[in-house]
């Protein structure tokens, strides 16, 4: 990625907001990024909606798993009007996969608004990007300094890493006294011109080079520049978080057959995976009582089965929750679907659906594994 030639504050050495020169900092941020930077789709363009698919995608989600996700969803969805003409379903469907889909659903009721707040074109200041469903500070910050220039700072998992190992910050990073100290530094150490460069190039050090653990402090570009390495201490910086203190559960899902069909039911939108499709599943409190699913589907959905065949089990986490799920046939024996009511009032919507017709639904993650047993 080229860039203009930089012009550094003409600040006196002692007034640097890094250990040593800011214009060598700077410097030597730009070289190692020109020489180390990935290939990766989203850098072809600084179309400032592709910019903000990829952000979007990549919050709490690795690159590797991002790339082939943004190739087909800008594929499908090239312009923002188309993203804001598509049907929810089918954004769904593109995204599933990449979890925590409120993603997708803010994406997509934030290009809605870009149609009708801005007649199509995407924000270029700040506070109108941020004023979008789903952005945050750094989203805006990344869109208007990569896609548009300007002069303003990012912070993120990687550069909040960085930033206090170059500092010397050994508290913990969550606090208002540590974002407020972390978002100042990120705005001191910013350059005059090509200030999109330079926000990748700190988010790429901090990915490939500052890394949580096993970082490589020999090949780094700053370690003249960081408090932590002169001091010794990269492995102390930052304090570590607070361990999660996970909760097991048991759930057990349905596969209710009715000839070539099966039932499947939409996630409210108070619910895990709102607006997915998942077959029918419960909290089981004793798993020697699974037969009570049987009463447990027959008030959610007013269909009577009887509980078959163990099909397997499959482990997942959610958030806090780890999640063993057994996955059991049933097979129909009466009943008209009457949705009950979910914990928000609404209906809950049920379908039977022909088993070869299952891939176009958008499914919950071990809904598609189910799925593809069925």
């Amino acid at each position: 990625m080229a860039r203009t030639k930089l012009k550094s504050r003409s600040e006196p050495e002692n007034s640097s907001p890094v250990r040593g020169s800011l214009a060598a900092f700077q410097s030597h941020v730009f070289a190692w990024f020109a020489t180390h930077q990935r290939d990766l789709p989203w850098r072809k363009s600084q179309d400032p909606y592709r910019v903000w698919i990829s952000e979007i995608m990549l919050q709490q989600t690795q690159v590797a798993t991002v790339k082939e996700y943004f190739r087909r969803f800008t594929a499908e969805f090239p312009q923002v009007s188309d993203l804001a003409a598509a049907n929810e379903q089918k954004v769904l469907r593109l995204w599933e996969g990449l979890g925590y889909y409120r993603r997708a659903r803010q994406l997509h009721a934030a290009a809605k608004e870009i149609v009708e707040r801005f007649h199509g074109k995407f924000p270029q200041t700040v506070d109108e990007i941020q004023s979008l469903p789903g952005v945050g500070r750094y989203t805006a910050g990344a869109i208007a300094s990569i896609a548009y220039g300007h002069k303003v700072p990012i912070l993120e998992a990687n550069t909040q890493r960085l930033f206090a190992r170059l500092t010397g910050w050994d508290q913990v990073l969550t606090t208002s006294a540590s974002q407020k100290r972390l978002w100042q530094f990120a705005e001191d150490i910013l350059p005059d011109q090509d200030v999109g460069i330079f926000n990748q190039a700190l988010m790429e050090i901090g990915s490939l080079v500052c890394t949580p653990k096993n970082q490589s402090c020999s090949q780094c570009p700053l370690a003249a520049h960081c408090e932590a390495y002169q001091q010794d201490r990269q492995d102390e910086i930052p304090q570590p978080k607070k361990k999660i203190e996970f909760i097991p559960i048991t759930e057990i899902a349905l596969v209710v057959r009715r000839k070539n069909e099966v039932l499947v039911r939409q996630c409210g939108q108070d619910e895990r995976w709102a607006g997915l499709w998942d077959f029918p599943r419960f909290a089981v409190a004793d798993v020697n009582e699974l037969s009570a699913a049987e009463a447990q589907l027959k008030e959610a959905s007013g269909i009577q089965a009887s509980l078959g065949p163990h099909l397997t089990t499959i482990k997942h986490g959610v958030t806090k929750y780890r999640i063993t799920l057994l996955c059991h046939e049933m097979s129909h024996e009466k009943g008209r679907l009457r949705p009950a009511p979910g914990p928000d009032g609404q209906p809950r919507v049920w379908q039977w659906r022909e088993a070869s017709h299952l891939a176009d639904l958008p499914l919950s993650t071990t809904g598609r594994k189910l799925a593809k047993l069925v």
